[in-house]
C-alpha cells in the first residue's frame, strides 16, 4: 500500500492526474479515507489524466459513476454507505465487474 501526503486540493488533482497518464487497462486504485479527504479530488485529477472532460461528482448516493470519453473508461465507486462487509458486494455486482472487462 502506497501513501501519499497532499498539501491541497490542487496537489491531490496533480498526482491524480499523473495516475491517470500512466494508467493501463485494467488498473484498480481503490482509496480509504474520511468523508472530505480529498478521494474525489484525486478521481477528478485521474479523470483528467486520462482525458476525460465530464464534471466528475461523489457517487455517494449512487454508489458507482462511470465515466467514457477518455482514453480508458472510469469506474468511480464509493462503498462508503454500505454497512458491513456482507453489503460490500451489492447484487448484480459480478455483471457490473464483468462490463468493466
Amino acid at each position: 500500500m502506497a501513501t501519499f501526503i497532499s498539501h491541497s486540493p490542487a496537489e491531490t488533482g496533480s498526482f491524480g492526474e499523473r495516475w491517470g497518464r500512466a494508467a493501463q487497462p485494467g488498473l484498480v486504485i481503490g482509496l480509504s479515507g474520511d468523508l472530505g479527504a480529498g478521494k474525489t479530488q484525486l478521481v477528478k485529477g485521474i479523470a483528467r489524466g486520462l482525458g476525460i472532460t465530464a464534471q466528475v461528482h461523489s457517487p455517494t448516493f449512487t454508489l458507482v459513476n462511470e465515466y467514457g470519453g477518455g482514453r480508458l473508461r472510469l469506474f468511480h465507486l464509493d462503498l462508503y454507505r454500505l454497512e458491513t462487509r456482507g453489503r460490500s458486494f451489492p447484487p448484480g455486482w459480478r455483471n457490473f465487474c464483468n462490463r468493466m472487462g
